[in-house]
């Protein structure tokens, strides 16, 4: 079985950022993702769709350092569904995007790496904040899969 999420989109606020007890991070943020296409009277249309992202851990303590609300990004990571309670005591489901790898796509201009900011492999670019037990590396994977 296989569960993968890629989105490149724009964050839609600024991140919010939790400590738990025992100290690990945790970030939450809404990407946007755009699609446009023609109308029946040949006009341009644009459906925005919104999806809900947690980052953890290291990866928490990037986004916090380095992403704001309008940041583009691209990011992988996995569906997760969970469950919880509301006030009254009903079941409530929320579907999320768990972050595994994320880089910036927008351009830096404060800085000599700028031409290096978000192409894939570069130091500068965000990667996983954990070691991956895959044996290939994110750039290979994403070679053919971006659309520009």
């Amino acid at each position: 079985m296989y569960n993968k999420v890629s989105l490149i989109g724009h964050l839609g606020s600024d991140p919010e950022i939790r400590r738990l007890e025992g100290g690990d991070a945790v970030a939450r943020f809404s990407v946007a993702t755009n699609e446009n296409y023609r109308d029946r009277a040949g006009n341009w249309q644009t459906i925005t769709d919104w999806h809900n992202v947690v980052a953890w851990r290291g990866l928490a303590e990037r986004v916090e350092r380095d992403l704001k609300k309008g940041s583009f990004v691209f990011l992988e990571g996995k569906l997760k569904t969970r469950k919880w309670q509301d006030k009254e005591g009903n079941d409530r489901y929320t579907t999320e995007v768990v972050a595994g790898m994320l880089r910036m796509l927008d351009k830096r201009e404060s800085s000599d790496s700028s031409l290096a900011q978000g192409i894939p492999g570069s130091e500068t670019s965000m990667e996983k904040s954990s070691p991956s037990t895959e044996t290939s590396s994110p750039v290979q994977e994403m070679d053919d899969d971006l659309p520009f």
